[in-house]
């Protein structure tokens, strides 16, 4: 390859160009985020007005540098691109080296760079007919091409020749949005909901309620499994373990057994939101689409909610199951998450649970509990998971 040629990562960002004033805010995130996604590489990051690039990457790490920022939110698509300086001849000659020398193709010209003395039609016949000139098999077709050759002039002087755009993960970079807490479960839910509500923009910690010794070693890994899943897509997630076992106990001791999800689902509810006032988080996130099980009827999470004081992001909310699961095999928890290992909320699951729940009667039967002192208990043995 030329020595004025360089393989270049063109990298595009979306939402964040819509900010105002607070943009600078938004990008200088999004380029922590990138740098933070390419740990362990070597490279070199080029920041300008609208496109940031990587650079000087040993051609092996390619595919590694492409699979980690595909998962970094806040970017809209990248491609593999070709450097060139940019002049017709430059472009010209790297178009006809890089190409097929045969099918049907067009070329697409985006012309940032006011100053370049031809349009972007001008170009791209000029480009076009001179890959014609270096390969006879090759013909244009505008409409049913093979190939496409895309050229973006920059006003950096360099102009970039590439054939794809790779879709990344879109949204808002981490940490934009503000601190919440994850009701984290083993189940496919959950996963799913910490990545719509990663994406925009939060900063997530999880909390994952173990039953042992009726929920095993293995079903507790299954969750660190889903959580090491979704760390390339929310790098500074953190898990913390809460026994439950007592609670489960006492609420099977005292309470009636069609009510033992839902007094369970309220302790959850105000353990995770004592836990994210002390952690400096603004709200809760769950994974309930409503209706689908006992406890995501209205009734039910009217009830649940009523215990605590600050916002539930529920973003499946009105999601069917299939279009869950679609999410959590895109996102690759799919496969861990229906591992046959059960998390605390199948301990002690009552035949008949009631769906249509009542806050005086959970209200009456938590009479009989001495809530402050099991919470207390529990946070007492809260731990910090490694992921």
């Amino acid at each position: 390859m030329a020595a004025n040629r360089i393989n270049t990562i063109l990298l595009r960002y979306g939402e964040v160009f819509l900010k105002g004033n607070n943009r600078s805010f938004f990008e200088s995130m999004l380029v922590r985020a990138i740098k933070k996604s390419l740990d362990g590489i070597e490279y070199k990051f080029i920041k300008e007005r609208g496109r940031y690039f990587v650079e000087e990457f040993a051609s092996d790490d390619a595919p590694e540098i492409i699979s980690r920022l595909k998962k970094v939110f806040g970017l809209h698509s990248l491609s593999s691109a070709l450097k060139v300086k940019s002049s017709i001849e430059e472009i010209s000659q790297a178009a006809a080296d890089i190409s097929p020398k045969s099918g049907t193709f067009r070329v697409s010209v985006k012309r940032a760079d006011k100053r370049f003395p031809l349009r972007s039609m001008d170009i791209a016949a000029q480009v076009g007919g001179y890959m014609l000139f270096q390969a006879p098999n090759l013909k244009v077709d505008l409409f049913n091409f093979d190939f496409e050759l895309n050229i973006d002039l920059r006003d950096n002087g360099y102009s970039y020749l590439f054939y794809e755009k790779i879709i990344c993960a879109g949204g808002l970079p981490a940490g934009t949005g503000g601190k919440a807490v994850l009701l984290l479960s083993g189940g496919i839910d959950s996963p799913v909901a910490a990545y719509q509500m990663a994406k925009r923009g939060l900063k997530i910690a999880a909390v994952h309620y173990h039953s042992y010794p009726y929920t095993s070693e293995l079903a507790l890994q299954k969750v660190l499994d889903i959580a090491a899943k979704l760390k390339p897509y929310i790098p500074d997630i953190e898990v913390y373990i809460v026994p439950f076992t007592q609670i489960q106990y006492a609420i099977h001791e005292h309470c009636p057994a069609e009510y033992m999800i839902t007094i369970m689902r309220r302790f959850m509810m105000r353990i995770a939101e004592r836990f994210a006032r002390q952690n400096e988080a603004l709200a809760l996130i769950t994974g309930e689409s409503l209706g689908q099980v006992a406890s995501q009827t209205i009734e039910s999470i009217s009830v649940t909610d009523s215990v605590v004081n600050m916002p539930v992001f529920r973003p499946l909310i009105g999601s069917d199951k299939e279009e869950i699961i679609t999410t959590a095999k895109r996102i690759d928890t799919f496969d861990i998450s229906i591992r046959p290992y059960e998390d605390c909320c199948t301990v002690f699951l009552p035949k008949n649970p009631v769906i249509r729940p009542k806050i005086k009667d959970a209200e009456h039967y938590e009479s009989k509990l001495n809530i402050s002192e099991l919470i207390d208990e529990a946070f007492a043995n809260i731990k910090q998971a490694e992921i």
